[in-house]
Order: structure tokens, then C-alpha cells, then sequence
């Protein structure tokens, strides 16, 4: 336990974390540290300066951080489009171009309808399918907007599925859960199936932060660089719906259109995220 002023705390933790992150990120990390630890407003971590707390474990969090340990796996959870969610290193940390990804499909179906020309009958429940669920974070935000839709999430990892089943109790929605491979097995027919499968390629690790390698689970995030599309060719030959919403390596955009076309999906968008990258794919077969 250390007794001291929380506002001289918020310093130290802000000084010491600028030797690995800008002083926007310290900042930031600092005062979710101390928010998780105190249970304190950012308001009244400013306003602090003769508060006393004790805090415990703040410098272990701290050394934690400095060796690029994700701070959403540190405390267990995350916030994201207004969801609480528990995170692990059995799922992927939810990140702001996936909630790009939900955006665009409620986008496009404000009203509910499942596709752009309607495929589904009003005399039927809408099916709604998302494959490689991870944390359940696309199927939950899906379901939290169009409750009378009937979401299915499907991950090849049990334990991810536990957490997914969590999360989507934390959320109040009831979505259906399911263990498969999408190489391997039947999944059945849905109006809309969205993923946003592994992207990264192998060759494309020596690029990326250790907050990532070194924590997040690799099969999650990496596809070989011989075979990098493998994941949405499968959907859109095994698995088709009439229509589909993929997150993609913008890498890839004109090769994910040329498959998409190939496979007979007419009606091809492509969005870019808030980075200016090719990040977002919606397709339907007519």
C-alpha cells in the first residue's frame, strides 16, 4: 500500500510512463490506472491535490505497463462502444476500427432490414452470424442495437466463447453461441455474416508493438503470406449470405474486391477508416 496524494501519484505515474509512450498516452494510461485503483472521477483525480489514498499494487501496475503488458489484460475488461467487456489473452483487445466495422453495418440497416434489397422475409426472424467472435464485442454491439435480431457468434477457441458468454451476460443480450471451424464444419445459412477474421500476415510481425506480440493470441491475428485471404475465401465460397461485412488488411483491398467479385457478390463497398486505410468491406450478391 503507498499513502500519498493522488494528484502526486497521477505525476509519478505520468513521468515514469513517458519513457515508453508520449505524454498524450501517459496520460491516459495514468488516469485509467488511477480510476481502476480509486474508483475516482478524472474530475476528482484533477481536483486532488491534498487527497491521500492508499492505492495498492499501483507500482506493480505501473512496471507491468512499462514492459508493454495491454492495460485492458491488467485489469480485465475494457470499454468499448459503450460496452463493458472482459478481456484476455484468449481474445483480441477490442480496437476502434472494429467498432468502424459495426458503425457500417448499422449504417446500412437502420431500420432493421438485413439487407440492402431485402432478402429476408418480414415473416422470419433475421439471422445475424459472427465468425470468430473473440470477445463476442461485434455480436453483443449488434445485438444491443436490433434485439429482435437472432445473433449467432462463432469462435474455433472454447475459452474464448466463455468470455464471449460473459460479456454478453454483463450486456444484457442473448446470443447464441457456437464452437466450430469454418475449414471444417457446417454453420448453416444466415442473411448476414460478418467477421473480422485474421489479417495480419506473418511477414508483418517485425512491424508490430510488443503490447501486441507479445500478449495478444496470435492465432487471432495472423494468416501466412502465402495464403492471406484464406479466411473470406472460405466465407464466400462455404458460407455464403446475401450479404456479408468483413474487416480487412488494407494491404489486400483490390484483391478482396477481385474475390468478392469472383464469388458472385455484385454490390461491393469499400470504407476506409479513420486512419484514411482500406479497412472495411461490405459485399451483396445482388
Amino acid at each position: 500500500m503507498y499513502l500519498c496524494s493522488v494528484k502526486q501519484i497521477l505525476d509519478d505515474i505520468i513521468t515514469q510512463l513517458n519513457r515508453l509512450y508520449s505524454r498524450d498516452e501517459a496520460r491516459e494510461l495514468a488516469f485509467w490506472i488511477l480510476e481502476e485503483s480509486t474508483g475516482m472521477s478524472r474530475t476528482e483525480i484533477l481536483t486532488a491535490d491534498k487527497i491521500t489514498k492508499k492505492i495498492p499494487n499501483y507500482k506493480v501496475i505501473l512496471q507491468r505497463i512499462l514492459k508493454k503488458e495491454p492495460i485492458q489484460y491488467i485489469f480485465g475488461h475494457t470499454e468499448w462502444l459503450g460496452l463493458n467487456l472482459k478481456v484476455t489473452p484468449a481474445t483480441l483487445i477490442p480496437r476502434p476500427e472494429t467498432a468502424e466495422l459495426v458503425a457500417a453495418i448499422l449504417r446500412v440497416f437502420p431500420d432493421g432490414e438485413p439487407t440492402a434489397n431485402n432478402h429476408a422475409s418480414d415473416t422470419r426472424q433475421i439471422r445475424i452470424l459472427d465468425i470468430g467472435t473473440g470477445s463476442g464485442c461485434i455480436a453483443i454491439a449488434i445485438k444491443k442495437q436490433h434485439p429482435d435480431w437472432e445473433v449467432f457468434g462463432l469462435d474455433i477457441s472454447a475459452e474464448a466463447l466463455s468470455i464471449a458468454q460473459e460479456n454478453a451476460q454483463r450486456n444484457q443480450v442473448e446470443i447464441h453461441w457456437l464452437q466450430g471451424d469454418i475449414f471444417t464444419d457446417e454453420i448453416g445459412t444466415f442473411d448476414l455474416i460478418v467477421s473480422n477474421p485474421p489479417y495480419v500476415l506473418e511477414s508483418e510481425k517485425a512491424t508490430m508493438d510488443d503490447n501486441v506480440l507479445l500478449y495478444e493470441p496470435h492465432t487471432a491475428l495472423f494468416v501466412p503470406d502465402s495464403d492471406p485471404l484464406r479466411f473470406y475465401r472460405r466465407i464466400a465460397q462455404l458460407h455464403k449470405a446475401p450479404m456479408v461485412a468483413f474487416e480487412i488488411n488494407q494491404r489486400f483491398a483490390n484483391e478482396m474486391i477481385a474475390l468478392m467479385q469472383h464469388e458472385g457478390y455484385e454490390s461491393i463497398e469499400l470504407k476506409k477508416d479513420t486512419y484514411g486505410n482500406d479497412r472495411i468491406l461490405l459485399a451483396s450478391l445482388d
